[in-house]
């Protein structure tokens, strides 16, 4: 396969390597202008503009917005109907990430200073949250556990999911997963409409406070133009991995690994930083071998000649700096050591220790988060986590001694600023004005 190639020696390599990791935008504007359409619909005419998208996008087509709602008994009913092995593993799942999470969870504190003072930090639930679940021909259960688990641990007390049902043909597995998750209610409504709905509500859906979950390109950029009326966890982009590998893993390994990202979209991004190119070749013939027997070969193969990349760099010093300029969402240290390279490590959305630990389990079933920042923005950006579903409150309470000699500071600065009402606010406390 013909998978484009750089070397950390080449005079440009990280210029390259930038141009390398931009994705074709084209067709953008067509996505934003018809999104923009649809929210502005929702917003106007609320139930009559979803009954009426959700029949012509999604072929399914009810009288009213309340028949698209799925009752807890269907939950229960569609639990009961999966395999007992997918219910165990559902489970386990479920209870792994829950005992991941549970650690994250953010408590309220309070100090006192030596006057009388306190000051402190309220956490508070988010009150409702709407979940965005991908629907159609592929099944996403793990984005249901893997969004609504923290949220439930956090508190949050109204969670609304939302999953497109083309057709009106519902997936047992993903409604399976919103009754261990503990969803509280459930429409198959999808598309940047159900965003939309949850943003501003509607005469049956509820406002949430919050948007999360995955999803098309109009998903996303629905949730980019409701942001600040509501919170949204990220706009997510194409999936990514980035392998750094000393050359003694397995190259069938790295390669099947490569591929469960490439799998995704065709604009999902498949990178090997090896030290060794020797190996390179072994793992791109490994991938010519393995790729005829997938059978999302097609969009495999697209990707990675579109989007994938081969790296030979001189050490596993400069494959860490290498992936910090990528930030990737996803990173496999496949190195008998990671600990040795780990705090070269700034940059990452997860990071997989060791050749045994592939991408894949984390997707599922390891425990921490598969909702990871992409394109970047790993730089500045963390994993869904428990803390993406509380807010923090400031507490501030001043002793009559604070007041007064705190008042006189306020009161200077503020009148620095040229702010007489708040200077003089700050000296009501000092001369005891009521």
């Amino acid at each position: 396969m013909d998978i484009k190639r750089q070397y950390s020696t080449d005079k440009n390599f990280f210029c390259d390597l930038k141009k390398n990791l931009v994705h074709d935008s084209d067709g953008n504007t067509q996505i934003e202008q018809t999104t923009r359409a649809i929210v502005n619909e929702i917003k106007k005419r609320g139930d009559r503009a979803l009954i009426e998208f959700t029949a012509n996008l999604d072929q399914f087509t009810v009288s009213s917005v309340a028949e698209m709602e799925i009752s807890k008994a269907r939950l229960t009913e569609a639990f009961e109907n999966i395999p007992k092995k997918t219910k165990e593993d559902l489970k386990l799942a479920a209870e792994r990430i829950r005992d991941y999470h549970l650690r994250q969870k953010s408590e309220s504190w309070n100090y006192e200073d030596g006057d009388g003072s306190s000051f402190g930090q309220k956490i508070t639930p988010i009150d409702s949250v709407g979940l965005y679940v991908p629907g159609g021909k592929a099944a996403y259960p793990s984005s249901v556990l893997m969004n609504a688990i923290p949220a439930k641990i956090a508190g949050v007390k109204n969670l609304i999911m939302v999953v497109p049902t083309p057709g009106g043909e519902q997936n047992d597995l993903v409604l399976a997963a919103a009754k261990i998750a503990g969803v509280d209610r459930v429409f198959t409504i999808g598309g940047a409409q159900a965003i939309a709905a949850l943003a501003f509500g509607t005469e049956t859906i509820p406002s949430v406070d919050k948007i999360v979950g995955p999803g098309n390109a109009y998903v996303a950029e629905a949730k980019r133009l409701v942001f600040g009326i509501v919170g949204i966890d990220m706009i997510a982009g194409p999936s990514e991995i980035t392998i750094i590998c000393d050359g003694k893993t397995n190259p069938d390994w790295i390669a099947m690994d490569l591929f469960s990202q490439a799998e995704h979209d065709e604009l999902s991004q498949s990178i090997l930083i090896a030290t060794d190119e020797k190996f390179i070749e072994s793992v791109n013939e490994s991938i010519d071998r393995l790729i005829k027997e997938m059978p999302r070969k097609t969009i495999i193969k697209s990707s990675l000649e579109k989007r994938g990349l081969f790296i030979l760099a001189k050490d596993l010093s400069e494959a860490a700096k290498i992936s910090n300029f990528i930030a990737p969402e996803h990173l496999e240290l496949s190195v008998e050591n990671p600990n040795v390279i780990l705090n070269e490590i700034c940059h990452a959305g997860a990071i997989f220790m060791g050749k045994n630990t592939c991408e894949a389990v984390g997707d599922y079933c390891a425990g921490p988060n598969h909702v990871l920042p992409t394109s970047g923005t790993a730089r500045f950006s963390s994993p869904l986590g428990v803390y993406d579903f509380q807010k923090r409150s400031s507490l501030i309470y001043l002793s009559e001694k604070a007041a007064g000699s705190l008042g006189g500071v306020a009161s200077n600065l503020a009148m620095g600023e040229g702010l007489y009402a708040h200077a003089e606010s700050a000296k009501y406390r000092i001369n005891k004005k009521k």
